[in-house]
């Protein structure tokens, strides 16, 4: 069972959530997302279920261990995790899901000290060989509370019973394990080749509860790395990117 923590949000496009711990309590993080923590609060880091978990997140691209941060003082004690890039951090209260969640591998943020964070991949065949993004998901389970990451705007659906919806892997955030998943293939020759917006769509069918974010990680990562490609290539030509090109012709002028 998890520990039962208070928290608050703070922040709009950048936020952050701090956490507050009564003594002995605690909650977990993927290494690298605290932002600070007050006197009394000493971290714990370990494989978060052995080493063969350990591997499993590290051969996904994911940290090889989880940190826990547990409160040995009086009162209260807070601890703050950062989201890392734009957009939303959602407070998942996994009872509400019969005790487990599924979401991105990029998305888990923190949760409640007790609460099983382990890698699962999704079941089918297709979605195995195509799916990108989507077919590595996390599982979080156990009781209390868990803290998600998207970027962008955030969108919450409520499919019905039998209720599909078709999303880009990447946008999917996460979802109730009620929601039945897949990998599809796009079809059309020229939609694979000239669509952009990838070969597979994820299919998700109802019922239960889905979150979709605007501006997945690697959407994001796919833009800043092809502004950077195309300032370099600038620079190789000896020019100073776009303004500079267009500030020179001004200049050249009569």
């Amino acid at each position: 069972m998890g520990d039962i923590i208070d928290y608050k949000i703070y922040g709009d496009d950048m936020q952050i959530v701090e956490i507050e711990l009564d003594p002995n309590e605690g909650v977990r993080a993927e290494a690298g997302a605290m932002m600070y923590m007050e006197d009394g609060i000493v971290m714990q880091t370990s494989t978060g279920g052995g080493l063969f978990k350990g591997f499993k997140r590290m051969i996904t691209g994911e940290s090889f261990f989880i940190t826990t941060f547990m409160y040995q003082g009086r009162g209260k004690g807070h601890v703050a995790f950062g989201a890392p890039y734009p957009g939303k951090i959602i407070p998942i209260q996994l009872e509400k899901y019969g005790g487990r969640f599924y979401c991105q591998k990029d998305a888990f943020l923190c949760a409640a000290r007790g609460i099983d964070i382990d890698i699962a991949f999704t079941r089918r065949l297709g979605a195995g060989f195509f799916g990108g993004e989507g077919f590595i998901l996390q599982k979080l389970e156990g009781s209390g509370m868990a803290f998600i990451h998207a970027g962008g705007t955030i969108i919450k659906k409520e499919l019905s019973h039998n209720e599909t919806l078709r999303v880009d892997t990447g946008c999917i955030v996460g979802f109730a394990p009620t929601v039945d998943y897949d990998i599809q293939f796009v079809g059309g020759f020229k939609n694979a080749l000239f669509g952009g917006e990838g070969l597979f769509l994820a299919y998700l069918r109802g019922p239960g509860e889905v979150y979709l974010q605007s501006l997945p990680l690697s959407r994001l990562a796919d833009r800043i790395y092809a502004a950077a490609r195309f300032h370099q290539v600038d620079e190789k030509r000896g020019i100073g990117g776009i303004g500079a090109s267009i500030l020179g012709e001004i200049f050249d002028g009569d």
